[in-house]
């Protein structure tokens, strides 16, 4: 089913041992929204309408604008650096198919790739921060990480962005950030 008023493909699925509650998840480029089997027609548009509202309203939420982005990395610079990356621009990238993120520390310049947009905060900071770590410390070395270890999230990131390379890839692939 095609949502008329944003063209999404949507999956409604109805359920005999749901009772009451509507949930709602995009799987791939399809949302699926699961209804008890009970609801009629106007109460399946309804709710997928709500639902629908909702997940878009979540999204927007976890997906900051590049001014946003570069805001961000100069406050996790200053909490978690001493304020020693200075980035000059911080976007968005379409172009990243491997990577998470990349910078160039001659420029100061730092993309994030948008498969992250949506991702839970926290793992977006980590990349982020991750990038401003390469703006002082160019390798991946016991310095390095020695940058990122005041970031309590550190491990539990890599090992989201690593489940998340290994569903998409079918292995966790390189360790590139």
């Amino acid at each position: 089913m095609k949502d008329q008023n944003n063209a999404v493909e949507v999956d409604v699925r109805r359920s005999t041992r749901r009772r009451r509650t509507v949930s709602a998840y995009r799987d791939g480029n399809v949302t699926v929204v699961a209804i008890p089997a009970r609801f009629t027609k106007v109460q399946e548009r309804e709710w997928v309408t709500k639902m629908l509202t909702k997940l878009e309203n979540q999204e927007r939420r976890r997906r900051p604008s590049d001014e946003e982005l570069l805001a961000r990395a100069v406050k996790l610079s200053e909490q978690y650096l001493g304020g020693q990356a200075q980035p000059a621009s911080v976007v968005w990238s379409a172009s990243q198919e491997r990577r998470w993120g990349s910078c160039t520390p001659a420029d100061g310049t730092i993309r994030i790739s948008d498969r992250l947009k949506g991702m839970p905060s926290w793992v977006v900071d980590y990349v982020l921060l991750h990038e401003l770590a390469h703006l002082i410390i160019p390798s991946h070395g016991p310095q390095f990480w020695a940058l990122l270890a005041s970031f309590e999230k550190t491990e539990r990131a890599r090992g989201f962005l690593e489940g998340v390379g290994f569903e998409r890839d079918g292995a966790a692939g390189p360790n590139q950030y």
